[in-house]
């Protein structure tokens, strides 16, 4: 985790930002996510509910999406930042914990809100065991 505390802060402060866009009309949960890509680009994404639930997409997953679509499938990414307006804990979840393991290295600091502030550890402390597969 190479990533200075500032620098986190202020990818921390650019998640909060993306929540400010959240599509969240059913459960009022306003999440956003940064990410710095090993480019040194900062890409954002938020949350964007739908009625059904299981086709929401959580603000990781639209970031991801978004570097993706904007840089090509070659992106790494550097360190991860989630925040939410509701001032409640938020690491990510399950499902965009294992997307996020096809672009990041164990080392990549992750930071998230939690009861009582915020957490930063590395990836693979969060995701120790990912589903991997080597691509053909």
């Amino acid at each position: 985790m190479n990533e200075s505390r500032p620098a986190l802060d202020d990818l921390y402060a650019q998640a909060q930002q993306a929540a400010e866009h959240s599509y969240s009309p059913y459960s009022h949960f306003r999440v956003g996510a940064a990410l710095k890509l090993t480019n040194g680009q900062i890409v954002t994404g938020t949350n964007v509910e739908n009625v059904s639930y299981g086709l929401t997409i959580c603000a990781e997953r639209s970031a991801l999406v978004a570097a993706v679509s904007r840089f090509g499938p070659e992106i790494r990414i550097e360190a991860v930042a989630v925040a939410n307006l509701n001032n409640a804990a938020s690491p990510p979840c399950g499902a965009c914990r294992q997307v996020l393991a096809e672009f990041t290295l164990p080392d990549t600091p992750v930071v998230f809100p939690v009861a009582d502030g915020q957490r930063v550890m590395p990836f693979g402390d969060l995701l120790p065991l990912t589903f991997e597969m080597k691509a053909k």
